[in-house]
C-alpha cells in the first residue's frame, strides 16, 4: 500500500500536513516527544534523502533509449516507507510538517482516509454496475425481501466502511514499516512464484475466511457481530459490504495476514485487493452462473443467506466439504424458469423459517411483501 500512499502524499497529504502542523511553529517539546514527531533541527539527513532521492518516474523520463517493463520491475524500493522516494519526486511540503511521512500516526490517518474513499468508490461502483446489468430485479418479489432493503444495505455498508478502513489501516502501517514480506523487484523471488502467489493467496485466504466465518456463527458472537449481515435473507449486490465493521474486518484478516507470512509482489497485492472486493459483490448478486462443484459462487452463498449454517467458504467449497457444512444449491436456482416461481420461493421460505427459529430464536425482520399471501 506504500505505492498508493506515496502518490497521495505527493499530490495531497504532504501539503495538508505541512499547513496544519508546520515545523516552523513552536510546539511543546513534551507533545513532540509523546507523538514521536520531528522538530526542524532533527532528521535533516533523512529530509535530504527524501528530496534528492532518485525516483522511478525520473529514471523513466531521463532514459533516452526508454526503459523496459522488466527494468521498471527490477527497481529497488524502500524498506521503510517515507525515508526515500520511490515513484514520485516530493515537493518541499514533504519535509515541512512535524508529522513527516514516516510518522505512524500520520500514516494511520492518511491510510484510513484513502481506504475509506477507495472503499466507497469500489463498493458503490461495482455494486451499482452489478445491480444495473446483472442482478435479477424479479428477486425483489421474493417473500423474504425486506422493506427498504437496498437503502438499508447501502446505509449499513457506508457506515461500516470507515471503521473497517481504520482497522485495515493498522495492518497497512505495519507493512509500511517493513514488517511484511511485500516486495517490488521481480528478481527477489523466482519468476514462477510471481504466478504461484495468486493461487497460494486464494487457497490461504479461502481457508482462513472459512474458519473465521464459521466462528462468527457461534451463538456467543453471532447476534452481536454477524447477525447484521444476515439481516439480508435474499441479498442484492449492495449487501456485499453491509457488515458490522468488526465482522467485516475479521473476515478480511486472512488477506492481511498473508503478506506477513508469504512473499507478495506489491502490484499483485493491489490487484488482489480489488479482486477480493469485486468477488464479494459477485457472490451477493443472485446470478447463478457457476454450477461448479468446487467454486463457491453466488448460488452457494445464496444458500448461506437462506439457511445460515452452510457454505461458509469464500472462493471454494473445499473447506465446507471437509468441515461437513457444505449444502448443495437446489437445482431450481440454476433454472431461470423455476428460480423465480412462487412455489420455489415458498419452499425456501418454509425451510428458512424453521432454521431462523433455532439460530435467532425468532425473526424480527420486516418484509416488503409480508402483507401478501403466497400464491
Amino acid at each position: 500500500m506504500d505505492l498508493v500512499l506515496e502518490v497521495c502524499d505527493t499530490i495531497f497529504f504532504d501539503k495538508v500536513y505541512a499547513q496544519l502542523f508546520p515545523k516552523t511553529q513552536e510546539w511543546p517539546m513534551a507533545l513532540i516527544k509523546t507523538l514521536g514527531l520531528s522538530p526542524s533541527p532533527i532528521l535533516a539527513q533523512q529530509s535530504s534523502k527524501l528530496l534528492n532521492g532518485t525516483t522511478l518516474f525520473n529514471t523513466i523520463k531521463s532514459s533516452a533509449g526508454g526503459v523496459s517493463l522488466n527494468q521498471i520491475m527490477q527497481a529497488s524500493t524502500q524498506h521503510v516507507y517515507g525515508e526515500e522516494p520511490f515513484l514520485m519526486s516530493p515537493s518541499n511540503y514533504a519535509i515541512g510538517s512535524l508529522f513527516d511521512r514516516t510518522n505512524p500516526l500520520r500514516q494511520l490517518i492518511s491510510l484510513t482516509i484513502i481506504v475509506s474513499v477507495f472503499g466507497f468508490i469500489l463498493y458503490l461502483g461495482t455494486a451499482s454496475l452489478s445491480y444495473a446489468f446483472v442482478y435479477d430485479k424479479e428477486t425483489m418479489n421474493h417473500p423474504k425481501f425486506l422493506k427498504n432493503q437496498i437503502r438499508m444495505e447501502i446505509k449499513q455498508a457506508l457506515s461500516a466502511i470507515p471503521f473497517m478502513s481504520f482497522l485495515t489501516a493498522v495492518c497497512f502501517v505495519l507493512e509500511l514499516h517493513g514488517y511484511s514480506k511485500l516486495y517490488w523487484n521481480l528478481d527477489d523471488y523466482p519468476r514462477w512464484y510471481l504466478w504461484f502467489q495468486f493461487p497460494l493467496f486464494l487457497m490461504f485466504t479461502d481457508c482462513g475466511v472459512y474458519f473465521i466465518h464459521r466462528w462468527l456463527h457461534n451463538p456467543l458472537v453471532y447476534k452481536t457481530l454477524h447477525k447484521p449481515h444476515h439481516k439480508w435473507i435474499v441479498s442484492t449486490p449492495f449487501a456485499s459490504h453491509a457488515f458490522h465493521p468488526v465482522d467485516g474486518f475479521l473476515q478480511s484478516l486472512p488477506y492481511h495476514i498473508f503478506p506477513f507470512v508469504f512473499p507478495l509482489q506489491k502490484v499483485s497485492y493491489i490487484l488482489l485487493f480489488m479482486i477480493v472486493n469485486v468477488w464479494t459483490v459477485m457472490i451477493h448478486d443472485g446470478e447463478y452462473l457457476a454450477r461448479d462443484p468446487i467454486i463457491n459462487g453466488a448460488a452457494c452463498h445464496t444458500v448461506h443467506h437462506l439457511y445460515f449454517n452452510y457454505n461458509y467458504g469464500q472462493y471454494t467449497s473445499l473447506w465446507d466439504r471437509i468441515g461437513g457444512s457444505y449444502r448443495k444449491p437446489e437445482d431450481e436456482l440454476y433454472d431461470k424458469s423455476l428460480k423465480n416461481q412462487r412455489s420455489t420461493w415458498k419452499e425456501q421460505s418454509r425451510k428458512m423459517e424453521a432454521i431462523v427459529k433455532v439460530v435467532e430464536q425468532g425473526d424480527d425482520r420486516v418484509y416488503l411483501h409480508s402483507d401478501k399471501k403466497d400464491k
